[in-house]
């Protein structure tokens, strides 16, 4: 058997967990299969079962383009280039929209059955327009044309299974829910700790840690003004870049520049970190902290969990599959408007409860401890990749 990705992502260039699940998931399927990935980029790779192709996004054809329909035409360019190449593969397989249409033009033109797997959707992320302009119009069509002619579908939980019958004309049985899971080789806990002497993070302090882009989806801003509610005693580590926008963009430098006038230990790392250097911040903090507003599974989540650390987690989307309230971590309740782009109706409430959750652990050393156990647990029992892989594999052997 053999299957085709397309993706926009694939080390080195990952910037987001669609990305990470990529990486891992060819990995591994490429130990029961052959896995051609076709990605955005200039990436180069063959080895025994797994061969990599990048191809060019910055084409510039685009260079006088609207500023924000630059990166859906340009993704649609790409889209074409990847299927230039002849293909020979059993399935194709698209992760998030940027690939879908390549994935469309696979299954018109090579007749091959496509899967898609739904790492978010179109329609739960209107705040997209800002980034795109009408060119959300655009990937929301590619989206849902991809989705409705798949012949299967992932959703990475239950959650997001329901959110694709709600918003799309998809019969049910096509839907598999197959969680997104990880290395748990890699991901444990390491005494290291260059990465904090880097950046000046005190090891004789607490610290509560974010690790995410910059974006309203994951709710890093809800977090920044939760802080002047959190112990002034425990450092602040926001492991936080990629702005989807120029505005989120100094909207979060504001926040952070003010909260900075009345604490000294709130540390902004700007950058999206390698994973050794993320490992250990995951390592050594005392809670991890994920405010997202939407998120329909969240990885960070069971990355942490993997080095043993307790999360704080809004109770929104798959990541109410992930953490379990009071065992792994605790859930914070969000009073939310119902329908995207679902920002909390009383925020402060909000950020507040998010510190409310932080203080608790970080005071009760005996409790997050006991979370931190169980968090590796649950992803040993539920989050492995070994496994992961051949359910995918299952689906795909059903649809040939």
């Amino acid at each position: 058997m053999k299957v085709l990705f397309y993706t926009r992502e694939f080390p080195p260039y990952v910037y987001g967990g669609a990305g990470v699940h990529v990486e891992y998931l060819a990995a591994e399927l490429a130990k029961l299969m052959n896995v051609d990935v076709r990605c955005f980029g200039d990436q180069q790779e063959n080895t025994e079962n797994l061969t990599v192709k990048g191809y060019p996004f910055d084409n510039p054809a685009f260079n006088k383009s609207n500023d924000k329909l630059k990166s859906v035409l340009q993704t649609l360019s790409t889209c074409i280039q990847m299927n230039a190449d002849e293909i020979d593969a059993d399935i194709v397989h698209c992760h998030t929209w940027y690939a879908h249409f390549a994935g469309i033009v696979a299954k018109l033109c090579y007749g091959i059955p496509l899967v898609i797997t739904t790492h978010s959707l179109e329609p739960l992320r209107p705040w997209k327009r800002d980034q795109l302009g009408n060119g959300y119009d655009a990937s929301s069509w590619i989206e849902k044309t991809a989705i409705e002619m798949a012949d299967a579908i992932i959703a990475v939980s239950n959650e997001t299974k329901d959110d694709v019958l709600k918003y799309f004309n998809v019969e049910e049985e096509k839907i598999k829910v197959i969680y997104n899971g990880i290395n748990l080789e890699e991901y444990v806990v390491t005494n290291e700790t260059s990465t904090l002497e880097r950046f000046g993070i005190n090891k004789l302090k607490p610290y509560v840690l974010f690790v995410g882009r910059i974006t309203k989806q994951k709710g890093i801003i809800h977090l920044v003004n939760a802080i002047k509610y959190i112990d002034p005693d425990t450092q602040i580590v926001l492991c936080a870049g990629a702005p989807d926008t120029p505005e989120i963009a100094k909207e979060m430098e504001e926040s952070v520049n003010e909260v900075k006038k009345t604490r000294d230990n709130v540390i902004w790392i700007a950058e999206m970190l390698p994973k050794k250097e993320v490992i250990q911040l995951y390592s050594h903090a005392d809670v991890f902290c994920c405010p997202s507003i939407y998120e329909p599974f969240g990885i960070i989540n069971i990355e942490a969990m993997a080095c043993e650390t307790a999360v704080v987690a809004s109770a929104v989307g798959g990541i109410k599959e992930v953490v379990v309230d009071n065992e792994t971590g605790i859930l914070i309740q969000v009073e939310q408007q119902n329908v995207a782009p679902f920002e909390p109706i009383n925020p402060d409430k909000f950020s507040k409860d998010l510190a409310d959750g932080i203080n608790k652990l970080i005071s009760n050393k005996s409790l997050r401890e006991a979370m931190a156990k169980n968090g590796r647990k649950r992803v040993e029992d539920y989050f492995d990749w070994i496994a992961i892989a051949k359910q995918v594999k299952g689906l795909y052997k059903s649809l040939i």
